[in-house]
Order: structure tokens, then C-alpha cells, then sequence
């Protein structure tokens, strides 16, 4: 008896050491879930425990925001695309199939150009971007000469995108003067404006620039603009389905030296640097458009479990604090505005806080139907197809 103890107790320690004692007893419930770069929040083990603490344990499909809209819903509690425009679609034709959605906005990011610092500075150098002011309080990442280094920048998109145009080379630029030598064409690469969100957008938002903030009317337009502007999106390459996960993994000075991708994913990256390093990674900065495009990612419940899930991470104070730790900003519960803890947490570690101007433009995306036509001539995609819609 002396020697099976120690099995029944070992347990019931890792029980209570998990938070899972009651889970036995109580109904845990699977939320089948379609996601793009937003399951970055739910794949955080911490997210995990906190969501199983309250009954869910949450099984993603992995797929692009265009592709979550575009398929099949049957037999998913959420989808989560990472943008408006997916989201839009998906409860545009649920209601007209007579099914309508809840949609739940837990948190924002915005789009960004990510880079590395020589590319930064020599953009600087070309006055074709600026840093924003680091604070010259912090001492924990500084120069040779005590100043402390800009984790940000503002890019002009006008000046950027002219480059491209004209054909512009990073050695025309003067780049080895920041000990790099690139003679590929100055772009930014996103991921397949097919399949993802932030590819969609950052189109929608090249677009409104070099029509000189406008954004199409109708399809005559819609076909028009998307024409003029191809060539400054389809000369990256072939596009890498996650910009991000390349950016941050390895050295892509040479071959991918600017990638669109979410701000969340890049401050997530400072924040475990500085944990790991006490400092942030200099080396990797972001360019923010003069221009701006802030993506409303929307959580669309199918049911009324998936509710209950939306209702939860909204409101939720652990789930709202994990999120700013993974660099989103919270929305505030009370109101339609973001809080401002994540500038708050990103001090307190050192961090430079990224800093938006109030005489920044704000893009307008094109309306749906008219984005959509615009993807599918640039990105040469099949057109989208209404998905069909769960007897639920």
C-alpha cells in the first residue's frame, strides 16, 4: 500500500500544479476553429491553459484569411480571418442565407512594413523614410555615441512606391555604405495576395496611394487601378505564404529585405528578445506607412458555443493581458478605442514605444466586391466563390 501511494499523489500535485483538478468533472468543449495569422493568439500554451480554465480547448485549421472566407463554414464553431474584409464576406453571406453572425473585435494590428536597420538607414538616407524619436532616456540598446537607436521608422509610401516604378535598385540607393550590397529592385514582398489578408490590404493600400488617395468607384476603375499598380506587386517573386515566420527565423537581408506583415508579430518578437537578451533585437526595425491601414481582425461566431468563446476573449482580463503580451493592441472593453497598456508593458521592458501621427493619412480600402476584383486581376486567383452555408 506504502508503495502505490506515491502514483495517486504525484497526480493529484500535477493536477493542481495545471489548474485542471475539476476538469474531470466539468464539460469540456472543442471549438472547431478556421484561422489565419491571428492563431498566434490561441497557440500560445498560456492562451491554451487560460481558455481550458474556462472549458474550451480550441482545434485550428490552419488557412489564409481570402481561403476562410471563400470555403466551406460547415461544422465550425469561429472563423477568424485577419482582416475586415474576409470577415465582412463571410457575414455578408450568411445573412443572406438567412444564418447571421456575431462578430467579436478583441484586438487590432496594424499593417507594417518589416526591414532590417541598413535598410532603414538607407532609405534615411534617401529621405525616403524618417525615424520616429527613440526615447533618449532608455540606455539598454544605444550607439557608439550614447544615442539611442530607433526601432521605428516612417516610411513615405509615395516616395517608396516610386522607386519600385522607376526600376530603382538597393545599390542605386547607396547601400554599401551601411556594409550591404543588394542589386535586386526595391519592394516591399507579402504573402499571396490570393490566399492572405495582409496582402489584400497592402494592394488596397499601394493602390490608394498611387491613385493619389483614392480608392476605386466602380469595376471600370476597379479593373483600371488594379492594372496600373500590378507591376509594383508582382515583381517580388514568388510570395511566401507567411512573410512573418521567414522575417523573423532567418537572415533575409539579401533576398527579402522588406516583408508586409502584422505590428503584433514584430513587437511579440521584441518582447521574448528582451526577455532572453535584457535588450531589443536592433538589428530588426519597421517601416510605417505615412499612410496607414489599420486591420480589424473579427472573430465570426458560427454558434453558440463559438459565441461564448468570443464573448470570453473579449472581455476576459487574463486573455486580454496574454494578448498584449503577444503585442496586439487591446481593444478596451468599455469602449470602441484601444487601452494603452501595450505602450505601457513595452516601456516598463525598455522597449520603444511605435508612435502614430495624427497628420498620418488614413487608406480606405475599396469597397468588397471592388477589392475582390482587384486581387483576382493582380493576382491572376480564381474569383471567390460563396461559401456554402451549415444548416445550423
Amino acid at each position: 500500500m506504502a508503495l502505490a501511494l506515491p502514483v495517486p499523489v504525484v497526480g493529484l500535485v500535477l493536477l493542481l500544479a495545471s489548474g485542471h483538478l475539476t476538469l474531470p468533472l466539468d464539460r469540456i468543449v472543442t471549438i472547431e476553429a478556421k484561422m489565419a495569422s491571428k492563431r498566434d493568439f490561441f497557440e500560445n500554451p498560456e492562451v491554451r491553459r487560460i481558455l481550458m480554465k474556462h472549458g474550451f480547448r480550441v482545434h485550428i485549421t490552419r488557412m489564409g484569411s481570402r481561403d476562410i472566407a471563400t470555403q466551406d463554414v460547415a461544422g465550425y464553431d469561429v472563423v477568424f480571418p485577419s482582416g475586415q474584409p474576409a470577415a465582412d464576406l463571410i457575414t455578408r453571406e450568411r445573412a443572406e442565407a438567412g444564418h447571421p453572425a456575431l462578430t467579436y473585435r478583441p484586438f487590432v494590428s496594424p499593417i507594417v512594413l518589416a526591414t532590417y536597420r541598413e535598410y532603414a538607414e538607407t532609405l534615411d538616407d534617401a529621405d525616403i523614410a524618417e525615424p520616429q524619436p527613440a526615447d533618449t532616456s532608455d540606455t539598454s540598446d544605444s550607439s557608439a555615441d550614447g544615442s539611442a537607436e530607433p526601432l521605428y521608422y516612417t516610411l513615405d509610401m509615395g516616395k517608396f512606391l516610386r522607386q519600385t516604378k522607376q526600376g530603382r535598385r538597393w545599390d542605386d540607393l547607396g547601400i554599401s555604405k551601411h556594409g550591404v550590397h543588394n542589386g535586386n529592385k526595391i519592394l516591399a514582398q507579402t504573402s499571396d495576395v490570393c490566399d492572405s489578408n495582409s496582402g489584400g490590404t497592402y494592394l488596397g493600400l499601394v493602390s490608394f496611394v498611387w491613385h493619389g488617395n483614392d480608392a476605386p468607384g466602380n469595376g471600370k476603375d476597379a479593373d483600371s487601378y488594379a492594372r496600373d499598380i500590378k507591376d509594383l506587386l508582382i515583381e517580388q517573386g514568388l510570395p511566401g505564404s507567411e512573410r512573418a515566420e521567414t522575417y523573423l527565423s532567418v537572415d533575409g537581408k539579401s533576398i527579402a529585405p522588406i516583408s508586409v506583415i502584422y505590428e503584433h508579430q514584430f513587437l511579440a518578437h521584441q518582447i521574448r528578445y528582451e526577455a532572453e537578451h535584457g535588450r531589443p533585437d536592433s538589428g530588426r526595425v519597421l517601416l510605417y506607412p505615412s499612410t496607414r491601414f489599420v486591420t480589424e481582425p473579427q472573430l465570426v461566431a458560427l454558434t453558440g458555443d463559438g459565441e461564448r468563446l468570443g464573448e470570453l476573449v473579449t472581455e476576459d482580463p487574463e486573455l486580454q493581458h496574454k494578448a498584449m503580451e503577444l503585442g496586439f493592441r487591446v481593444r478596451d472593453a468599455t469602449s470602441d478605442s484601444t487601452s494603452d497598456q501595450l505602450a505601457a508593458f513595452l516601456a516598463d521592458r525598455g522597449i520603444q514605444v511605435p508612435a502614430t501621427s495624427a497628420d498620418d493619412t488614413k487608406a480606405v480600402l475599396p469597397r468588397l466586391p471592388l477589392l475582390e476584383r482587384m486581387i483576382q486581376t493582380v493576382g491572376e486567383c480564381p474569383p471567390a466563390q460563396s461559401p456554402r452555408q451549415d444548416a445550423k
